[in-house]
Order: C-alpha cells, then sequence, then structure tokens
C-alpha cells in the first residue's frame, strides 16, 4: 500500500469514509484473491494520480464482512466510490485503468 492509501476498518469507516469531505474510492480485497492481487497496482497508481481529488482506502473482505453485508458486495474485488457519505459507483471485478477512471473522473469533475 502506498502513501497515498489508508486501511479501511469496521472502527474508521465512518468517520474516514462516510464522513469524509473529500471522495473515497475503497478497494475490497482480499489476501487469496487472484483479481485483487491483478487490480492492486492500478489502485496504487489511480490513489497517486488522483492524490489531489481523492482519498483511496483499501478494506480486507474477510477481516471485515459486515461492511460487505451493509452494501451487498458479493464478489471482489469491488472498488466503490464514496462521495458525501453515499455511493456513487461501483465497479466489481478486475477491469482496465482507463475503464475505472473513467467512471470515476465523472463524479470528481
Amino acid at each position: 500500500m502506498n502513501a497515498n492509501m489508508f486501511e479501511v476498518t469496521s472502527a474508521n469507516f465512518e468517520s474516514e469514509v462516510l464522513k469524509s469531505p473529500t471522495p473515497v474510492l475503497i478497494d475490497f480485497w482480499a489476501e487469496w484473491c487472484g483479481p485483487c492481487k491483478a487490480i492492486a497496482p492500478i489502485v496504487e497508481e489511480i490513489a497517486t494520480e488522483y492524490a489531489d481529488k481523492l482519498r483511496v482506502g483499501k478494506l480486507d473482505a474477510d477481516a471485515y464482512q459486515d461492511i460487505l453485508m451493509n452494501y451487498n458486495i458479493m464478489g471482489i474485488p469491488t472498488l466503490i466510490l464514496f462521495k458525501g457519505g453515499k455511493d456513487v459507483v461501483r465497479i466489481t471485478g478486475y477491469q482496465p485503468k482507463d475503464k475505472i477512471t473513467s467512471k470515476i473522473a465523472q463524479e470528481l469533475g
């Protein structure tokens, strides 16, 4: 995880994600998930390239299944962009960087 990213947990989800004044992109992943490992470098690049527009967090799906259930996440990797505490963009499964950035850029203005 690079310096532009942070770990999301049940303890900090509300304060760091839902109440964040800046949009937050969360990467829901697991250690055993091959596609999660494949998308990780893309998420890190986005964290660096969009550092002035959004925050990027990673949430371990195995450790925080309560959050996955709350947001009806059935598969990983899932990326969700939260803006103003709302789930505004959802991307499930491995996607190339250009598809991810085109979807989130619409919300970042």
